[in-house]
């Protein structure tokens, strides 16, 4: 039998959150924590009326604060300390960090999510800020780039209390390794069935991990010089001189009597020197001749053509660019943030890799180059680069760059060469990556921004998204939910976390923390400061966090008091007056050369 949501009404104040950005997870993430959520988001942005801008400032609730510079007066435009979360969700792992000590000037304690893409640094950073959690956008969504590269659903290794699992086909597992049932997939291009009534039904499955086979990457070798010295340009000089040594040959043999041998000695020296021994008759002395100023215009031709071969041999090794045609790889087009984390994730699997990138300052070009996977500097749109990186044989072509329509023309122009191309399409807009499907019969696209702030939003508000599980254009979160004191879920059976379609309880970390209980029996009472492991949807995952939260006593500052109005957003620049408006005067939003107009 279906079962139905826990009813949840939210009583508590109107949270306030602060969000540094103008990017896609800026925006992204300002709209999960007002749908999702129901909170106050006050945006902090650069100057200039950017996409990301405009698109930030046309969700209601939304206040905007314009600066150059993410400072203590920004972050007092922007009420931080009345805050009860801040996200610094810029591509600047400096500019972030000396935000966050900022911030926590300010107001320590708060509550701080932190974008950074340097592991290493990322992991000091959480030592030393109390109370931050730092994520990269990339470490979240490259799974699901990977995922689909290999056509297989399955995910990289997840670590959830103590266990190693991952998303997997059912047919590519032991049935005694399957822990969830995740998805009914049904044919390619239907709308996939989430966390169905019946595991059984689920092809989908989260299991055990096993340890993947790992298949040996061929190393390079001199060898593979050759072709690029003996290119056609070579061949076809070697092909003439040849031709003409063999006719010469065959003339002088057959003027000689038959003697083969010493009729080749001659045409060599002949065309080598340009000095022909001395022989008789009329056309022999006339196929010298000819032999003699053949080798005039033919050895500076070999010799020119070897040197040049020779350099670009030389060049193109030192570049790491492809020495020879390969086949069965993975052609990486875009190394920023997102295309290096998927160039790591395919070489540890052991898989051939060509990556292409048209900036040579790039941040995934010296990982390249250090892992020695071929590296093309070009721009993947052009034909004759795709061609250069084998696109005719490459297993798939996985397009990570952050531009849609440059993305679009690379699949495009991937196709014309291998109509039965597998394309992983990055794309931000939805709406537009349903109109590519469509059009082109492309239902591989992934949007990073999608994929991430689920985690961003949810760790602002103190929880836990362990994983995310792309299921083609949709996506499944693993968190780990506390269970406040009070929360509406407490006393609960355990059966009340799993509802069809939206949410499925996984196990559950006791509150001492000494245990974890999985596949808890439905009818176990929910304890308080217990730990909830689930597998939701992000419609569901709004629903448990709002069951799970401690209810407290609303907070009755008059900032708080204010939102509850929930009044029209606003935008305001440094220098203006951060004066809240009243009821009897709205709010309005001024433009950039500072002449009011009403919102």
């Amino acid at each position: 039998m279906p079962r139905r949501a826990l009813d949840v009404t939210d009583s508590g104040p109107i949270r306030h959150f602060v969000v540094c950005g103008d990017n896609p997870l800026a925006y992204r993430l300002v709209v999960e924590l007002r749908e999702r959520y129901d909170g106050h988001v006050t945006a902090i942005v650069p100057p200039g009326q950017s996409v990301w801008t405009e698109r930030i400032s046309s969700i209601p609730m939304v206040d905007v604060v314009v600066t150059d510079r993410i400072d203590a007066r920004a972050f007092e435009r922007a009420h931080l300390a009345g805050a009860d979360a801040l996200a610094l969700a810029n591509q600047d792992d400096g500019g972030n960090i000396d935000a966050a000590l900022v911030a926590q000037e300010i107001k320590p304690g708060i509550r701080i999510v932190l974008r950074m893409f340097n592991v290493s640094l990322a992991e000091s950073m959480e030592r030393m800020l109390d109370n931050c959690q730092v994520l990269s956008s990339a470490q979240i969504a490259a799974p699901a780039f990977v995922s689909a590269a290999l056509d297989d659903h399955s995910t990289a290794k997840i670590n959830v209390a103590g266990r190693t699992l991952v998303s997997i086909r059912r047919t590519r597992t032991d049935p005694g390794d399957v822990v969830l049932g995740l998805a009914v997939m049904g044919e390619r291009g239907s709308e996939p069935e989430t966390l169905p009534i019946d595991d059984r039904r689920a092809d989908l499955v989260l299991a055990d991990s096993k340890p993947p086979r790992v298949r040996i990457r061929h190393k390079s070798s001199n060898l593979k010089v050759l072709p690029i010295i003996f290119g056609p340009r070579l061949r076809a000089v070697l092909a003439g001189f040849f031709t003409i040594f063999l006719l010469g040959s065959a003339v002088l043999a057959w003027q000689n009597g038959g003697n083969i041998g010493e009729a080749m000695y001659a045409a060599v020296i002949a065309e080598l020197s340009g000095n022909p021994e001395s022989v008789d008759g009329v056309i022999s002395k006339a196929t010298l001749v000819v032999l003699t100023m053949v080798s005039i215009a033919l050895i500076p031709a070999v010799t020119a053509t070897l040197v040049d071969a020779l350099v670009r041999a030389r060049l193109q090794r030192e570049s790491g660019g492809l020495l020879e045609p390969v086949k069965d790889h993975m052609i990486v087009v875009g190394l920023g943030d997102v295309g290096t984390r998927v160039l790591r994730s395919l070489y540890d699997q052991g898989l051939d890799i060509v990556a292409i990138e048209k900036d040579p300052e790039a941040r995934g070009v010296q990982v390249a180059r250090e892992l020695g996977v071929p590296l093309i500097i070009g721009d993947a749109s052009r034909t004759a680069t795709l061609v250069a990186a084998s696109v005719c044989t490459c297993r798939a072509l996985v397009i990570a760059s952050t531009d849609d329509v440059t993305n679009l023309e690379t699949a495009l122009k991937g196709r014309a060469e291998k109509p039965d191309l597998r394309v992983v399409l990055r794309l931000f807009d939805g709406e537009f990556a349903d109109r590519v499907r469509n059009a082109f019969k492309m239902d591989i696209s992934r949007s990073v921004s999608y994929l991430a702030a689920p985690a961003f939003a949810a760790a602002m508000l103190g929880r836990y998204v362990l994983a995310t599980i792309p299921v083609r254009r949709r996506a499944l979160l693993i968190a780990e939910l506390p269970i406040g004191e009070n929360s509406p879920i407490e006393g609960e059976p355990a059966g009340a976390v799993n509802v069809d379609h939206e949410s499925r309880l996984l196990a559950i970390r006791t509150a001492d923390g000494t245990q974890v209980l999985w596949r808890p029996s439905e009818g176990r009472p929910l304890r308080g400061n217990d730990r909830l492991l689930v597998v939701t949807s992000r419609h569901g995952l709004g629903r448990l966090m709002a069951s799970t939260a401690a209810q407290t006593e609303p907070d009755a500052t008059p900032y708080r008091l204010l939102k509850a109005w929930q009044m029209p957003h606003s935008r305001t620049e440094l220098g203006e007056s951060s004066e809240p408006p009243t009821v009897d005067n709205p709010p309005v939003r001024p433009t950039d050369d500072s002449s009011p107009r009403p919102a």
